[in-house]
């Protein structure tokens, strides 16, 4: 807090505005899904492309080589390497011809179907996509997304139950995609599409309408927090302008932080309130009583002192004002929640496999990529569903004090059993027709539908308390 008036303005505030990158969302994308051309190993296209994108700077190349490394294949540096700017990157990797870039870039002729699969794809979840392309031939689709922050959610509604009356996401960001992210993060208004300039815009428009707390991370957003009646600055990995032209900056990266200041500046503003009010309302009690001859000087001069010591005793109370998640996690249950976290992600390219062998099952088509994925939800999915059910639910119930916070969350462990059971007695009849083809199509996206849902779920309410 940079003073005093920051703190007070920061309690005054009613109005709230968030910019989206690297504010509501991590800032750092991440590859959420590749899909391949056919008879391709997927191992293989990710170290190509991997190898190619660590010479490049932009962000995009380092979720690539992230990629790579999280699924620990091997990166070889390229034997030559060329930005195209606006385009991508190409050059020469183990003596194969790579480049991987936009889909206008490399999509050049006849689109594969694969590649139309992948586009839609992309366009449905508004996932920024790149292909790759080896030895002149398209091979692969990357995916990304700029994930939310997982503790945002719950920090929004932390800052209305704090009274907060409006929350407004400011964005450069394409409008579909700032929509999408507004309802989930559950803001009452989005300004998409906005430049630095604009942003400035709409701060003071909301301005009109009360006391307003502008959130944000980037040099861009600069202007608006120095327009904001106070800015707040994610410094942990924003730029040091954003720093410098705000009132409060959270020095570490979690968006949360932020719900924990406006209730510590409003509770002191309250604190220091009550204090003014108890030492000028026992000051005048006993001027009264000096004006009526009930109270000698020498005694009234020694109930001064007394009034004081009382007044400021009752200010230091603000001093008691801890931020509550410090104290909210046990070790043991800290360590709960990292182990199943680290679990968690693994389980990440298994869920999105799930939408793959639905997407791919045809009427009459073979169901052997149903057969294998089953086995993987068997041996690796259900044991860490499980694995939940008896530690993570436990340790939240602790943690919130209650086991009705956590019902949804095992009931969504429930449907996760539930749908795998029905895909075991799909592929047990003893003949797959068509009726059964669509069965297990049905069966697997309702599947995917639990297991995004359930996912959110656990990030949100368990892997967000996670320091």
């Amino acid at each position: 807090m940079k003073g005093g008036a920051a703190l007070e303005q920061l309690a005054d505030g009613r109005i709230l505005l968030f910019d989206k990158t690297g504010t509501l969302t991590a800032g750092r994308p991440e590859v959420i899904h590749v899909l391949t051309a056919p008879d391709i190993d997927e191992a293989h296209v990710i170290g190509l492309a991997a190898s190619l994108e660590q010479v490049s700077p932009h962000v995009v190349a380092t979720a690539v080589v992230n990629a790579a490394r999280e699924r620990h294949i091997e990166v070889r540096l390229p034997a030559s390497a060329t930005e195209v700017h606006g385009c991508g990157i190409e050059g020469v990797v183990d003596g194969h011809a790579v480049r991987v870039g936009s889909p206008q870039w490399i999509l050049v002729g006849p689109k594969p179907a694969w590649a139309h699969r992948a586009q839609r794809r992309a366009d449905l979840d508004r996932s920024l996509i790149a292909f790759v392309e080896v030895d002149d031939r398209p091979v692969a689709a990357l995916l990304f997304a700029d994930r939310i922050r997982a503790d945002v959610p719950g920090m929004v509604r932390a800052l209305r139950s704090e009274g907060m009356q409006r929350i407004v996401l400011v964005t450069g960001d394409r409008a579909e995609l700032a929509d999408s992210i507004g309802r989930i993060v559950g803001v009452d208004a989005v300004w998409a599409d906005q430049t630095p300039a604009d942003k400035l815009l709409v701060v003071r428009e909301e301005s009109s309408r009360g006391k307003t707390i502008m959130v944000g991370d980037g040099i861009n957003d600069a202007p608006a927090l120095a327009a904001a009646s106070v800015g707040v600055a994610l410094a942990a990995r924003g730029a040091t302008a954003s720093s410098e032209a705000a009132d409060v900056v959270l020095t570490v990266d979690r968006i949360d932080r932020l719900g924990e200041a406006v209730g510590i500046s409003r509770a002191a503003r309250r604190t220091a309130t009550q204090a003014a009010w108890l030492g000028m309302g026992l000051c005048f009690v006993a001027m009264g009583a000096a004006a009526l001859g009930f109270l000698p000087p020498a005694a009234g001069a020694i109930l001064q002192e007394g009034i004081d010591v009382l007044a400021m005793a009752w200010a230091l109370r603000v001093g008691l004002l801890k931020p509550r998640a410090a104290r909210r996690i046990g070790a043991h249950d800290a360590e709960i929640l990292a182990r199943l976290a680290h679990d968690h992600r693994s389980t990440l390219s298994l869920v999105e496999r799930v939408r793959d062998v639905a997407d791919s099952l045809d009427d009459d088509g073979p169901v052997e990529p149903v057969r294998e994925l089953l086995t993987s939800l068997d041996t690796v999915l259900l044991p860490h569903e499980r694995q939940e059910e008896k530690e993570l639910v436990p340790a939240l119930e602790r943690i919130t004090g209650g086991a009705d916070t956590v019902g949804a969350l095992s009931r969504s462990h429930a449907e996760i059993e539930h749908h795998v059971a029905a895909l075991h007695r799909l592929l047990g009849e003893e003949q797959v027709d068509a009726e059964t083809i669509t069965d297990l199509r049905r069966t697997l996206y309702g599947l995917y539908g639990v297991l995004r849902l359930h996912n959110a779920m656990e990030e949100e309410s368990a892997f967000a308390l996670l320091e």
